[in-house]
C-alpha cells in the first residue's frame, strides 16, 4: 500500500497533466455545436473539385439572408395604414360649435332666421369634414389606400378622400363657397378651425400586429431538391443556383434535426481530432520545452487560454457568424510569446485556429487569415513593455485583416460589388480589443504567478523600494550586484537567453545579505572583520543563511517565483570553501562538508547557470592583484571549471558551447572593468 502511495506522489504532476488534458478535451467539445459537419468545402466562384454529388435525401432549399430581408422589405413597404374611426369626436365637436357660433356671430346682428341658417350651414360644414374624415397631425398616410377601422371593422378607402390638417382651410374655402356663405368666409373659417378635431387616429397597434402575421407567412424555403438528384458536377463552377443548393445542403447536414441519430458518432469523432490536437501540443512541450512541461503552472496556463478563445469563438458564432472575427484570438501568441517564447506562441496559436475550424464558417478563409495574423504577430511584437511597440503591432494585423479579407472578397465576387463594410468596422474593433493585451498580462500574472518582461522591467528600477533598501544597508552588495547584473545580462544576449530575467535575478540574488551585512566583505570599510571572533562552522552559517533569508525576505515583498529561483540557485550546492578549508586546517578528520555546503537546489535553466557563473566570476574577481589577459584567462576557466566539476550545471538546459561562449563574454568584461591595454614597446 505504501509502495502504491509513494508511485501516486512521485506521479502526482503526470496525473495532473492527464486530468488537465481530459478535462480540456470534454471542454471543448462540450461548446462545440451538436450539429453534423458538412463534409466538402466550397467557396463561390471556385470549381467543385470533388465527385459528382447527389442529393443523399430530400431536402427544401433555403432562401438567402439577402432574400428573407428583401421579402421583409417589400412587405414593410407595402403595408396599408390603420386607422381607427373616433365617433365621439364629431360629437364633441358640434357641441363646442354651439357654444362659440354666437361669439363669431352674434345674434344681435343678424333677424333669427338668418342667425338660424348661419348655424345650420356650419354644422353642415361639419358634417362634410367628419364624412370624409380628418387626420391627425404628422399622419398622412404615403400609400394610395388606407383601412378605415369602425365598429371593429375595417374598410378600404382611398388615401385622398382623407382630409389633412394642412389642406382644411382651402377645403373650408370651397365649403362656404358651395353654401353662398361668402362674405362670412373669414368667420366660419376662424370658427373651425378652432373647434375641428382628428377623428382618424393612426393605429399603431394594429398595425405592427397586421406587419407580423404577414412577416411570420414568409416561407424561408423556395421549392425542394428529391433524393438522388445531381446537384453539382466535377469540375463545375459554384454560382448562385447550386450555391444555394449546397448552402442547403449543408445547413441541413449541420442541423440538429438531421443529427439527432447521430449525435453520439459527431461527438466522438469531435473529440478524437481534438484530443490528436492537443496530443501534438502535450509532445511539442515535452520534446522541445521541456521546462515548459514539468511546470504545471505553464501547462494548465497553456491550456486555460486555448479553452478562453475556443469559448468566446463559439459564443461569438451562435450569437453572430458575421461577427467571428471581432474575437481577439491574436491575444493568444502575444501573451505566449511575452511569457515564454515566440515558437511556442505561433504553435498553440496554429493549433487553437485548427481546433476553431470545426466551429467557424468559411473555416479555410478563417483558418488563412488567423494563422497569416499570427505570423505577423509573432515577428511584429517586440518588447512589449514599450507601450508603441504594441499599437504599432495591432494595426499591422488589422491591416493584414483587412488585406486578406478584400482580397478573398475580390476572388469570390469577381468585383467589388455586395462587399460587407461593417466587417472593416470588426476587424478595426478586433484591434482595440488586442489592446488588452496589456492589462491582462497584468491579471495573468497575478493569476498564475508568471512574470513577464514588462514585470521585470519595473521590477530593474534600482529606485525600487527594496532594491533602495539594499543599496542603503549593503551598499558593497548592492554594488556587487550591480556588477553581476551587467555581467549576466552581457552572457545571456550571447547565447540568445532571457537576458531581461537575468538581469532581474542578478539584482535580487544578494538582498538576504542586508539581515548581516558586514559579515560580507564588500561591506566592510574598515579592517575589523566580524568572523574573525567566530569559529568556521558559526561563520559558514551565517554566510549560508543569507540564502534563506533572501527568499523570506522576496516572499514577504511578493518578488515573483522566477526571480526567487535565481536566489535559490546562484549557489547552488557549492561550499563555503575558504571556512571550510579553515576549518579542515585546523581540524582534518572531525569536519564533515555538509556542514559548509550551500542548500540548493542546483541551477535549472540557463538564466539561473549564467548567473552562477556570474556571480561567482566577479565575486572571486576582487582578489586579483595586477591582472592581466593570461591572469583573467585562467581565472575564469578555473572558477567555471570547478563549478562543471561539482556538477552544478547537471540539471540546467545549457549546453558545452553555451558555457564556452559566457565565459568568452566574462574574460571580455572584466578585461575592460580592469581597463587593461596593450604593452607598447619601449
Amino acid at each position: 500500500m505504501s509502495k502504491t502511495l509513494d508511485s501516486l506522489y512521485r506521479s502526482q504532476a503526470t496525473i495532473y497533466k492527464y486530468i488537465l488534458y481530459f478535462a480540456a478535451i470534454g471542454c471543448i467539445v462540450f461548446f462545440f455545436p451538436r450539429g453534423g459537419q458538412f463534409k466538402y468545402e466550397f467557396q463561390k466562384g471556385k470549381p467543385w473539385q470533388y465527385e459528382n454529388l447527389y442529393a443523399p435525401f430530400d431536402f427544401s432549399i433555403r432562401k438567402s439572408a439577402e432574400e428573407l430581408a428583401a421579402e421583409r422589405q417589400a412587405i414593410e413597404q407595402e403595408q396599408i395604414p390603420y386607422y381607427r374611426y373616433e365617433s365621439d369626436t364629431a360629437r364633441e365637436v358640434h357641441q363646442d360649435y354651439e357654444a362659440q357660433f354666437p361669439n363669431f356671430f352674434p345674434q344681435s346682428e343678424f333677424s333669427p332666421a338668418q342667425w338660424a341658417r348661419l348655424g345650420r350651414k356650419g354644422r353642415e360644414m361639419i358634417d362634410s369634414v367628419y364624412s370624409r374624415g380628418l387626420l391627425e397631425e404628422g399622419a398622412v398616410p404615403k400609400s394610395t389606400e388606407v383601412y378605415l377601422v369602425r365598429n371593429n371593422e375595417a374598410s378600404r378607402v382611398p388615401a385622398h378622400t382623407l382630409l389633412h390638417p394642412g389642406e382644411m382651410e382651402g377645403y373650408l374655402g370651397r365649403l362656404v363657397s358651395q353654401k353662398r356663405e361668402e362674405p362670412f368666409a373669414a368667420a366660419y373659417r376662424s370658427l373651425l378651425l378652432r373647434v375641428l378635431k382628428p377623428n382618424l387616429v393612426l393605429d399603431k397597434g394594429l398595425m405592427e400586429r397586421e406587419l407580423q402575421n404577414r412577416l411570420s407567412g414568409i416561407s424561408l424555403t423556395r421549392g425542394s431538391v428529391d433524393e438522388g438528384k445531381l446537384i453539382i458536377a466535377k469540375g463545375e463552377v459554384v454560382e448562385a443556383e447550386n450555391l444555394k443548393v449546397l448552402e442547403s445542403l449543408k445547413a441541413e447536414y449541420e442541423s440538429e434535426l438531421w443529427s439527432v441519430r447521430n449525435t453520439y458518432f459527431i461527438q466522438a469523432g469531435y473529440t478524437v481530432l481534438v484530443a490528436l490536437v492537443l496530443m501534438m501540443l502535450l509532445l511539442f512541450l515535452k520534446k522541445y520545452r521541456p521546462e515548459v512541461y514539468r511546470n504545471n503552472v505553464n501547462v494548465t496556463f497553456i491550456f486555460f487560454n486555448i479553452l478562453v478563445m475556443v469559448f468566446l469563438t463559439t459564443l461569438v458564432v451562435k450569437y453572430d457568424q458575421a461577427m467571428v472575427f471581432v474575437v481577439p484570438l491574436c491575444i493568444l501568441p502575444l501573451i505566449l510569446k511575452t511569457f515564454f517564447d515566440a515558437r511556442l506562441g505561433l504553435f498553440v496559436h496554429v493549433l487553437t485556429v485548427l481546433i476553431l475550424g470545426f466551429v467557424v464558417p468559411n473555416s479555410f478563409e478563417y483558418i488563412f487569415l488567423q494563422i497569416v495574423a499570427g505570423i505577423v504577430t509573432i515577428l511584429t511584437v517586440s518588447e512589449l513593455y514599450k507601450r508603441a511597440n504594441l499599437f504599432i503591432s495591432v494595426g499591422q494585423i488589422t491591416l493584414i485583416y483587412i488585406l486578406g479579407y478584400f482580397a478573398f472578397h475580390v476572388i469570390h465576387e469577381g468585383n467589388l460589388d455586395n462587399i460587407v463594410w461593417v466587417t472593416f468596422g470588426y476587424f478595426l474593433l478586433n484591434g482595440m480589443i488586442t489592446l488588452f493585451a496589456q492589462p491582462l498580462i497584468y491579471i495573468y500574472e497575478k493569476m498564475f504567478g508568471m512574470v513577464s518582461d514588462v514585470s521585470l522591467l519595473e521590477l530593474s528600477d534600482t529606485n525600487s523600494r527594496l532594491l533602495k533598501e539594499l543599496s542603503n544597508k549593503a551598499p558593497g552588495t548592492f554594488n556587487h550586484s550591480l556588477q553581476v547584473a551587467n555581467l549576466a545580462e552581457a552572457a545571456a544576449n550571447e547565447i540568445g537567453a532571457n537576458a531581461m530575467l537575468v538581469r532581474v535575478g542578478a539584482l535580487y540574488h544578494d538582498i538576504g545579505k542586508m539581515n548581516n551585512p558586514t559579515f560580507f566583505t564588500e561591506n566592510q570599510t574598515t579592517n575589523i572583520n566580524p568572523h574573525d571572533d567566530l569559529d568556521p562552522q558559526t561563520s559558514a552559517r551565517v554566510i549560508i543563511k543569507h540564502v534563506l533569508e533572501g527568499i523570506e525576505m522576496a516572499r514577504k515583498n511578493k518578488l515573483p517565483d522566477r526571480i526567487i529561483d535565481f536566489i535559490r540557485t546562484h549557489h547552488g550546492t557549492t561550499l563555503v570553501y575558504y571556512f571550510f578549508k579553515k576549518a579542515r586546517e585546523a581540524d582534518p578528520e572531525g569536519i564533515q562538508e555538509e556542514e559548509f555546503r550551500y542548500p540548493g537546489p542546483i541551477p535549472f535553466s540557463r538564466e539561473t547557470a549564467i548567473l552562477m557563473m556570474s556571480d561567482a566570476v566577479e565575486a572571486a574577481s576582487k582578489s586579483l592583484v595586477n591582472p592581466t589577459y593570461p591572469i583573467i584567462d585562467e581565472f575564469v576557466d578555473r572558477i567555471v571549471g570547478g563549478q562543471m566539476q561539482a556538477g552544478q550545471f547537471l540539471n540546467a538546459d545549457i549546453t558545452f558551447k553555451d558555457i564556452e561562449t559566457v565565459k568568452k563574454v566574462l574574460k571580455q568584461r572584466l578585461t575592460n572593468i580592469y581597463h587593461l591595454r596593450v604593452e607598447y614597446p619601449e
